[in-house]
């Protein structure tokens, strides 16, 4: 078991989505921190900051929908950073594109979610996200 409480990095720009991720999470038990970022330059930033590194385990959730870059971009970033490259990330899109499926995957991703569509299906999906986020184990960096 870690020492140090699990940060779960949200970046999510649909402030919606970001809302109802949060209170199906918190509704499944998980009440770790969660960072809510916009954008990938602000989590990117986040993350490869030297005060982040050494504060404890990491878990991303991914939107690969952004304003200003990829989700695939951000996901090779993070996998490529020796800081964060292993922290488990969850892409969590809309869409469902077996090729990008795939390239995510490939990338390194632990776990590739689409988000369903339909709010009460979102809902549960989310509240089931969170009961495995409750009992999955993180690395330490």
């Amino acid at each position: 078991m870690s020492a140090l409480p699990v940060t779960i990095i949200m970046i999510e720009d649909d402030e919606g989505h970001a809302r109802l991720i949060e209170k199906n999470v918190r509704r499944a038990g998980v009440n770790n921190e969660i960072l809510h970022f916009l954008d990938g330059t602000s989590a990117l930033q986040h993350l490869e900051t030297p005060e982040t590194r050494g504060q404890g385990p990491l878990l991303v959730l991914l939107d690969l929908n952004l304003p200003d870059m990829s989700g695939t971009d951000i996901l090779a970033r993070i996998k490529q950073n020796e800081s964060t490259r292993r922290a488990p990330v969850i892409v969590l899109t809309t869409t469902d594109d077996q090729t990008e499926i795939q390239r995510c995957y490939d990338l390194g991703c632990n776990v590739y979610i689409t988000k369903p569509v339909e709010y009460d299906t979102f809902a549960t999906a989310i509240r089931q996200l969170g009961l495995f986020l409750s009992v999955m184990q993180v690395p330490e960096g």
